[in-house]
C-alpha cells in the first residue's frame, strides 16, 4: 500500500468484545509494518464500540483526543458484586434489590449527573509507584487509590426488569463507567456489576461510523487508494 508521505489518519474502528486495545493496534501494526500506531483511549476487553487507532503523524494527537467527552451504554446488573465491577470476575457479594421506580431514577440521574468523585477500580490502569493498579490486584495485594473528581454531562437510567438497569452517559474523559454502575448500585441501597458496556461516541466519532475489525484491511486499502 502507498500513502502520501508523512501518513497521518484515524480509524473509527469497532472494537469487539474480549480483544483488548492493543489487539486491535497490533491488528493495523500487521498491516502497517514499520508505521506507527496508538489508540485514542482504552476499551476494556469485555467491553465494546468505539476505539479509536492513531496512524503515523495521527499518534500526536493522542492528548487532545483523550480529553474528548465519551458517551456509553451499560447493562447494571443489580443485587450481586464482583471484584472486578464486571462480568469478568466472580460474585463476591448478594444482596437484596429494593423497588425503583421512576422517581428513584430521576433522583439517581439529578444524584450522578454533573460534577461526581470516584475511586479508581482496584482492576484499573491507575498507576501505583509506577504500575498499573490491576497488577497488584491481580496478586491479591490491597490497592488503595485516591479519589478523582469527573463530569457527567448526561444521563439516564431505565430499568429492564427489576434487577437489570440500562445506562446511557456521556461522561469527561477519565470516567470509570464500572465505578459508575457500583455507586449507583450503593445509591439504591444495595449490590452491582456491569453486564455490559459499549462506548457510542468518542467527540464527534460515533459507533454508527465505526469499522469492524475484520474489515480494517480493505478499509485502509481504500485509504491508499484515495491517496491519503
Amino acid at each position: 500500500m502507498t500513502f502520501q508521505n508523512p501518513i497521518e489518519f484515524i480509524l473509527n474502528v469497532y472494537k469487539p468484545v474480549n480483544l483488548s486495545s492493543y489487539d486491535v493496534v497490533r491488528k493495523v501494526k500487521q498491516i502497517l509494518p514499520g508505521i506507527k500506531v496508538g489508540h485514542g483511549g482504552t476499551l476494556d476487553p469485555f467491553a465494546e464500540g468505539v476505539l479509536l487507532i492513531l496512524i503515523g503523524k495521527a499518534t500526536k494527537r493522542m492528548t487532545e483526543l483523550l480529553k474528548y467527552r465519551k458517551s456509553y451504554e451499560a447493562i447494571l446488573r443489580l443485587g450481586s458484586a464482583s471484584a472486578t465491577g464486571d462480568n469478568t470476575s466472580g460474585i463476591t457479594e448478594t444482596a437484596a434489590v429494593p423497588e425503583i421506580n421512576e422517581s428513584v431514577l430521576r433522583n439517581l440521574e439529578s444524584q450522578f449527573s454533573g460534577e461526581i468523585t470516584q475511586v479508581p477500580p482496584a482492576f484499573s490502569a491507575k498507576k501505583i509507584n509506577g504500575k498499573p493498579a490491576y497488577k497488584y490486584a491481580r496478586k491479591g495485594q490491597k490497592v488503595i487509590l485516591k479519589p478523582i473528581t469527573v463530569f457527567i454531562s448526561d444521563l439516564t437510567l431505565n430499568m429492564i426488569d427489576k434487577c437489570s438497569m440500562r445506562i446511557n452517559v456521556t461522561s469527561s474523559s477519565g470516567t470509570y463507567i464500572r465505578v459508575l454502575g457500583e455507586d449507583i448500585a450503593r445509591a439504591i441501597g444495595t449490590c452491582g456489576f456491569l453486564t455490559s458496556l459499549k462506548r457510542t461516541r468518542i467527540g464527534e466519532y460515533k459507533i454508527n461510523d465505526a469499522i469492524p475489525v475484520e474489515n480494517l484491511q480493505s478499509a485502509i486499502s481504500n485509504l491508499a487508494l484515495t491517496g491519503v
